[in-house]
């Protein structure tokens, strides 16, 4: 078959075999298929669509097209979750070690930044030493030894991804939601977990505005992953403002670190977080039901256990053993850190969520700003949550910047991003934090 034969039936609306699929996936990684070629394809399936068994076949395909990793030699479930992407989710970093505290196995395959949202991996790059490259015999081992680590996704996983998605980025065929589907569990079936937890956000800081759309993704993900032999159950979670006080890979570390310790606990992270665990204990089968999950799961967090397993972690991967005792030696201070003053008295009625992540990313050097390093140290620090009253001359955030110039800016466009008012006009009580997929 050519190129152009199995094009054609795309363009077409046939469904397309699963030898015509893997033609497809072979094409991407050997480049007997041309950009060209591979561009009209991605705008076939968006204009036309999958079937469930195509979406399958291409997910194979996929995965398939490089290193896959096997997990059935640990002792217990291995388990992971992925986020469709959102502003100071630190989730990840809760979740590996508090789901390794009660007997689950978590090897996570995370990315980098993406658009305005930050990555898992960018965040412990804010950790000295850690190590999130490590070679795949050594990533096996803490698993086994410690029961998580999260590393980041090298070139050996779905190759054939990494081109289509660059080429769909060309050729505005992102929002398809069989490539999306693809691309997500292609990915995590590579890293060869035996479950998977999907949250799909939904809000104005989202990639997917509303819940109809996410809850359409989401069905399709579950239902492939299932038919394609990864067990896989989805939420959908809130994103119509930043989860947690802190956006910014140092402070969102710092925040993880105070949440596992119980320094202070945000009430929506803890919601979303705490969800997102007892799913992930449930699909793994490590608990009965909800209720014995969620007993499980803060007795391992109150106890210190799941701080415990990060400590862990951190240092089996190269980062500093007293992490948890001398957080402050270990990520140090932005240059300059000052509030942010609410120009008037009010109730915090919205956030513009996305536009708070792109500011961030571009004060960090995670978008061209004239800075290529990352700087893990910059951020936001404690900002109000939505539906907080607020005082004129108090903070409603910190800055935490890399000089006077920097705060200055980042403050006038945190306020623009921000709306106060009367009480009582509030739009934002009538989303759901979080809602099951069925």
């Amino acid at each position: 078959m050519t190129p152009q034969s199995v094009l054609r039936r795309k363009r077409d609306g046939h469904s397309l075999k699963a030898a015509e699929i893997q033609n497809f996936v072979t094409g991407l990684v050997d480049g007997s298929w041309n950009d060209a070629q591979v561009g009209a394809m991605g705008m076939a399936i968006y204009l036309q669509g999958m079937q469930r068994d195509e979406c399958v076949s291409l997910t194979h395909a996929m995965a398939g097209s490089g290193t896959v990793l096997r997990w059935d030699d640990l002792p217990g479930p291995s388990v992971d979750k992925h986020s469709s992407g959102g502003v100071g989710d630190k989730t990840s970093l809760l979740l590996a070690p508090w789901v390794a505290a009660c007997g689950g196995y978590v090897p996570m395959v995370s990315g980098r930044g993406l658009g305005h949202t930050g990555g898992t991996c960018d965040k412990l790059d804010a950790i000295p030493g850690y190590t999130s490259t490590p070679t795949t015999e050594k990533f096996r081992h803490v698993v086994r030894e410690v029961g998580c680590a999260i590393v980041a996704q090298t070139d050996d996983f779905a190759p054939a991804d990494r081109r289509l998605y660059a080429l769909r980025d060309a050729t505005e065929t992102v929002e398809s939601i069989p490539l999306i589907t693809a691309s997500i569990l292609s990915k995590k079936m590579a890293a060869g977990p035996q479950h998977l937890v999907m949250d799909v956000k939904f809000g104005n800081g989202a990639f997917l505005a509303t819940q109809a759309e996410a809850r359409a993704l989401a069905r399709n993900i579950v239902d492939v992953a299932c038919a394609a032999g990864l067990r896989t159950t989805a939420l959908l979670t809130d994103m119509n403002q930043v989860l947690g006080r802190n956006v910014g890979n140092g402070l969102e570390v710092r925040e993880a670190l105070d949440y596992l310790t119980g320094v202070q606990r945000d009430p929506r992270l803890h919601q979303v977080t705490l969800a997102l665990a007892t799913e992930m204990l449930a699909v793994a089968g490590i608990s009965p039901n909800a209720a014995s999950a969620e007993s499980r799961l803060m007795a391992a967090l109150d106890s210190g256990a799941a701080a415990e397993s990060f400590g862990r972690m951190v240092a089996a991967l190269g980062g500093p053993r007293d992490l948890l005792e001398n957080a402050e030696q270990h990520l140090p201070p932005a240059p300059v850190i000052v509030p942010v003053l609410a120009p008037y008295s009010g109730v915090l009625l919205g956030t513009q969520t996305r536009t708070i992540g792109l500011l961030v990313r571009k004060m960090t050097g995670g978008i061209q700003s004239g800075h290529p390093a990352l700087d893990t140290r910059l951020g936001l620090s404690q900002l109000c949550a939505v539906g907080t009253k607020v005082e004129q001359g108090k903070a409603i955030a910190w800055v935490h910047a890399r000089d006077e110039a920097q705060a200055d800016w980042v403050a006038t466009q945190l306020l623009a991003a921000c709306t106060i008012g009367e009480p009582g006009a509030d739009v934002y009580s009538k989303n759901s934090l979080i809602c099951p997929l069925d």
